[in-house]
């Protein structure tokens, strides 16, 4: 018989809703029961793609005797962690102070008032490697309830008001200046792995935050190593060889063996990142990587209605890996005699394997120059084995729509078509933009989940400056005003339901929740660039286009908020720090009078796409109606008008001499 959670619309739920646990979802409910029965919560959070989740649910949320435990001592919750990031974020914190670590599936025990007690991640049903067993674990938290429930309640307060006190940011008085940038760019050079790129040692995480900081502030030294972490990520296992995009991480050193869950969050990142790269370099190389991997999302990620899902598991056939990994047979039988070992000779393909059960995953770093396979060749080759494996069975995916990352596809969409040209890539942003009004904007609210046409959620900050964000830069690719006056409410919206007017900087989620021990200001960055770095370098990019001083000062007030923070961990606030160099160059506007659609702008505007100018704003328009535009329409031929700071060039008409104005050096605070 199901529980409650069958009637829920995450698939992480939905993939628990016939355990034997009497799970419920997080809701006034499930909450209101506890303090009834006055029972401890066993709180669940974790997401759809996670490998480990569903190990803790095979082995102990389907054991009839581990339910019989929860299901006596324990008011039993499960959380979609992507759903609520506020719940994930705030008992992640509890997490982390109990043990010294985090992770998923995050398992937390808290009082009937929603304050934590104990904590943990995964835990076997049996004692192993040092671990507690499971079943045993919620023996001996039950007994304590019954015999010491006083001094638990006493434990969890503690607890909450250390995690207050860590959570509450110490706001800095004035802008930082320059020398935050040096000293993260000092930090990375020293974390950076020379021989394989990336920063630190296993396991790798996608360095896209790194990367473009290093690609826009850095020396020739820091280009260098932003293009070999570029190149590595791209080489390794990491990459999806065959179907394009990137797994969640790298298990190794090396870059050879993934986490193959693949999210839509770190694959719009990375387009984005690699975009950078190619007009930082020109190499053809980094606009493939981009183009492949936005192809990934419109050919398996991409919904009808418009949105993209949120992303695709690691296991398949109950084995992690299994559908992406090949043996030489496999690949000859896909292949042919002749062409299968020469494609596994230039992918790493052997008989050993190097991943389970005599498998490989493919690479490139390996492939001697004698096996390189021409470009044209090497694209027929993975075109079809990556036919031939997709009659596999394909890993689960979690076909939510999210707002947050929605926002974060759109501008990699927008992006992809600005600097590659593909108007596929144009239309499948206008799509998302459009989906995302059309099903998540509701009565001036932006919703945060969207699955099986019903919306559901208020939007988090995230929500709200991502999709903001993603708006500007489709506005910068079609140039349709609608888009930036959409952009405007949602930073009007960030202002009056998430700025701390007094201190700086934004709260994750509006104010009045009654099932959130306290608010959170977060500043420093995750798999995503944190929310605070979203609002900011939204309402950043947004005060230029529209002239809005309000929307200054708040970007620049929430540098000022996190400034001790970006001198006490700069690595942790690469994306704030980001922001920060954007306000200390000289902004740099170019807005070109006439038609989009002619074909003398577009040739002005590919001089703007084709080089990497950080922190640029680009706006075209035949009318006076936005704020770069007034004054400035010539009748004739379209006109360049660049001005750098306080400076504006006589505007210009040939793409030569827009290009001598943008060559020209930026200045740098």
């Amino acid at each position: 018989m199901p529980n409650r959670l069958a009637g829920s619309l995450s698939p992480y739920l939905l993939q628990h809703a016939h355990n034997p646990v009497d799970w419920q979802p997080w809701d006034a409910a499930a909450l209101a029961q506890a303090r009834a029965e006055q029972k401890p919560i066993f709180l669940s959070i974790g997401y759809s793609a996670c490998h480990w989740c569903h190990v803790m649910e095979r082995e102990s949320f389907e054991n009839p005797a581990v339910a019989e435990v929860l299901n006596a001592h324990f008011v039993c919750i499960k959380v979609d962690r992507e759903e609520r990031p506020d719940l994930d974020d705030l008992y992640m914190d509890a997490v982390q102070a109990l043990t010294g670590r985090g992770g998923w599936p995050m398992s937390v025990w808290l009082t009937p008032d929603l304050e934590p007690f104990h904590g943990g991640t995964y835990f076997p049903p049996e004692p192993r490697s040092g671990m507690p067993g499971f079943r045993g674990l919620l023996k001996g938290i039950a007994d304590l309830w019954q015999g010491d429930r006083a001094g638990l309640v006493t434990q969890a307060g503690t607890l909450v008001q250390e995690m207050r006190r860590q959570a509450a940011v110490e706001p800095g008085e004035v802008l930082p200046g320059a020398d935050r940038l040096g000293a993260a760019l000092a930090q990375l050079r020293r974390g950076f792995d020379p021989r394989w790129g990336g920063f630190g040692p296993a396991p790798k995480f996608p360095a896209h935050m790194a990367v473009e900081l290093l690609l826009t502030r850095g020396e020739a030294e820091d280009r260098a190593m932003a293009l070999r972490t570029l190149d590595a990520m791209w080489e390794g296992g990491m990459y999806d060889h065959l179907g394009g995009g990137f797994a969640r991480y790298s298990v190794d050193g090396q870059w050879l063996v993934p986490h193959f869950e693949k999210m839509l969050y770190d694959n719009a990142l990375l387009a984005g990142c690699y975009l950078t790269g190619f007009q930082a370099t020109g190499e053809a190389r980094y606009a493939q990587v981009a183009r492949e991997t936005l192809d990934y999302l419109l050919r398996d990620l991409q919904d009808p209605a418009g949105g993209f899902h949120s992303s695709e598991d690691a296991d398949s056939e109950g084995e992690e890996g299994k559908f992406y990994a090949f043996t030489p047979i496999e690949v000859g039988a896909a292949l042919g005699a002749t062409d299968g070992p020469r494609f596994c000779a230039a992918y790493g393909i052997t008989e050993a394997g190097n991943f389970e059960h005599g498998t490989s995953v493919l690479h490139r770093f390996s492939c001697p120059a004698e096996a390189r396979l021409e470009p044209a060749e090497d694209q027929a080759l993975r075109e079809r084995l990556r036919l031939w494996r997709d009659r596999r069975e394909r890993p689960g995916k979690d076909d939510k729509v999210l707002a947050a990352w929605n926002g974060l596809a759109l501008s990699a969409l927008a992006r992809g078509y600005q600097v590659l040209g593909d108007e596929r890539f144009l239309l499948a942003a206008q799509a998302c933009a459009t989906f995302l009004r059309r099903e998540l904007w509701q009565d001036g609210h932006l919703r945060r989940v969207w699955r099986q046409g019903q919306a559901h959620t208020p939007g988090f900050l995230e929500d709200l400056a991502a999709v903001a964000e993603g708006l500007v830069d489709l506005f910068e690719a079609d140039f349709d005003p609608a888009w930036l006056r959409w952009a405007e409410e949602l930073a009007e919206a960030m202002l009056a339901g998430f700025h701390d007017p007094i201190d700086g900087g934004f709260h994750s989620t509006l104010a009045g929740a009654t099932d959130l021990l306290h608010r959170l200001k977060p500043g420093f960055d995750q798999a995503v660039p944190s929310p605070n770095t979203l609002a900011a370098r939204a309402l950043l990019r947004l005060s230029r286009h529209l002239r809005r001083e309000d929307f200054r000062q708040a970007a620049e007030g929430t540098l000022r908020c996190f400034g001790l923070w970006l001198g006490r961990a700069p690595q942790a606030f690469l994306g704030l720090l980001g922001v920060l160099d954007t306000v200390l160059r000289d902004p740099l506007e170019v807005a070109i009078s006439g038609e989009a659609a002619d074909p003398r702008v577009g040739e002005l505007l590919q001089e703007v796409r084709c080089r990497h100018l950080p922190g640029r704003v680009v706006s075209v328009s035949s009318r006076e109606d936005l704020p770069l535009h007034r004054g400035r329409q010539r009748p004739g031929s379209p006109q360049a008008f660049v001005c750098r700071g306080r400076v504006c060039a006589a505007p210009v008409g040939a793409a030569a001499q827009l290009a001598a104005l943008l060559e020209a050096p930026p200045g740098l605070g």
